[in-house]
């Protein structure tokens, strides 16, 4: 039977109290090396030529260079390495910017053995791992908010709303006329206790 192909790992993270915990991850883990663990990331590329990892899980907040800039200096070293962002910081900002910057996965810590597993499996077979709190999150984002307090109909109004669309677009898209759309919203305004579309958003925006 075939040994199943072994890949390097390095971790950089600050927090020296995880090492301990990462390295005992290792121990269990047949098909996955940590052939490194260090503090920041000039370390780390200071030994890259040597170490030559397949896999890298880099923590965002660093001192010096932080995760995000710590991308693309990698990426100068071997543009295929996979790279696995961690943080406890799930700001989809960030998370966007490390995307952008060439991350192949992005993991909210605390990190445990079976996420990391789950994780380095992941980038092994299919290239891109997302934690399941991220992924939730950029789901929501593509949804329609929903909120309590308003009719289903009124919850259609507010997204288009917040989409920018005028009463006669609205009323097209919901196939009603412009004074139906009129009523729904002066509803909305009651229930908001504002009189205006602006002041309507930025109430929605404020509960949402």
């Amino acid at each position: 039977m075939m040994r199943p192909e072994i890949l390097n790992v390095i971790i950089i993270d600050n927090d020296s109290q995880l090492h301990a915990s990462y390295k005992s991850y290792f121990e269990r883990y047949d098909d996955f090396n940590l052939s490194g663990i260090y503090n920041n990331v000039e370390d780390a590329l200071n030994e890259f030529e040597s170490v030559r990892p397949d896999i890298i899980v880099l923590e965002v907040t660093l001192p010096k260079i932080n995760g995000i800039e710590g991308i693309k200096l990698f990426r100068k070293k071997d543009a295929k390495v996979n790279i696995i962002m961690a943080s406890t910081n799930n700001d989809f900002e960030i998370i966007k910017k490390a995307f952008k910057y060439g991350a192949n996965g992005f993991l909210t810590k605390t990190v445990t053995r079976k996420r990391l597993y789950h994780a380095l499996n992941s980038i092994k077979n299919e290239g891109a791992v997302i934690g399941n709190d991220i992924a939730k999150k950029i789901i929501s984002m593509f949804q329609p908010k929903s909120y309590q307090s308003f009719s289903e109909r009124e919850n259609q109004i507010i997204d288009y709303l917040s989409q920018g669309a005028t009463y006669k677009t609205i009323a097209d898209k919901l196939f009603v006329t412009t004074s139906a759309i009129n009523f729904h919203i002066q509803n909305i305004y009651l229930k908001l206790n504002v009189n205006s579309k602006s002041e309507a958003l930025l109430k929605l925006q404020e509960i949402g």
